[in-house]
């Protein structure tokens, strides 16, 4: 058998989540592990590089999906009030910070990546496709809202985003409903920053999620054609 044949087999195995004791012997090998790193560390570089380039960040519908709901319906209603424009701003402003995000969240994820052991990937095995996603989200997403979080909060100072929220929203209920009752004059600085990082952070995991699962589809049909 081929090195390749190796690699493509044990790709497979530790991405399909075959529970037999053989498969689970073979995914929680050294080569197992450093293939299920490898997809990860792929899915990582992938999403950064997504943020790195504003014009990839906006048009990418998997962080658009992260949008938190809270941030959706001020969207909405400054649509309504017929200011699509600051709309536009305020993704275009957040995909600008988020260009800023990608040298503080790499090694948080690389570190994660790298940390991961063999019963780690008897857990990703048992899992399924998506399960080392699962896994890096559950160790990183606190960390990564911690270090991301006042970054975003700065540039969207900086650029003076939440002051023409406010005033855009000025006479609407929608703050209100949104803090329940509280900050419902202002939107608070911290609240659309939040907003704004937690789109971010569950934006990336939905990239290396969707490249795990695009990987482990390669991967059956490479198998099927070296049987």
């Amino acid at each position: 058998m081929t090195k390749n044949t190796i690699l493509v087999a044990t790709m497979a195995i530790a991405t399909i989540g075959t529970t037999t004791q053989s498969c689970m012997a073979i995914a929680t090998s050294s080569i197992g592990l450093t293939v299920l790193k490898q997809i990860l560390l792929g899915g990582i570089t992938k999403g950064l590089n997504i943020f790195s380039n504003q014009d990839s960040f906006l048009a990418n519908q998997l962080i658009d999906a992260a949008l938190p709901q809270q941030l959706r319906d001020i969207n909405n209603t400054l649509q309504k009030l017929g200011l699509n424009n600051l709309v536009q701003k305020e993704k275009q402003y957040i995909a600008q910070a988020a260009a800023f995000t990608v040298d503080t969240s790499r090694p948080i994820l690389v570190n994660a990546v790298n940390s991961l052991t063999a019963e780690d990937a008897a857990r990703i095995v048992q899992g399924g496709s998506g399960a080392a996603t699962q896994i890096l989200k559950e160790r990183t997403s606190a960390q990564l809202m911690a270090a991301i979080a006042p970054k975003v909060d700065a540039k969207l100072n900086e650029f003076g985003l939440v002051q023409s929220l406010n005033s855009a929203l000025a006479g609407t209920n929608i703050l209100g409903s949104i803090f329940g009752g509280q900050n419902s004059n202002n939107l608070a600085t911290s609240g659309i920053s939040n907003f704004a990082a937690q789109q971010m952070v569950n934006g990336l995991f939905n990239i290396i999620e969707s490249h795990e699962q695009q990987n482990a589809t390669t991967i059956l049909n490479s198998l099927n054609g070296v049987r």
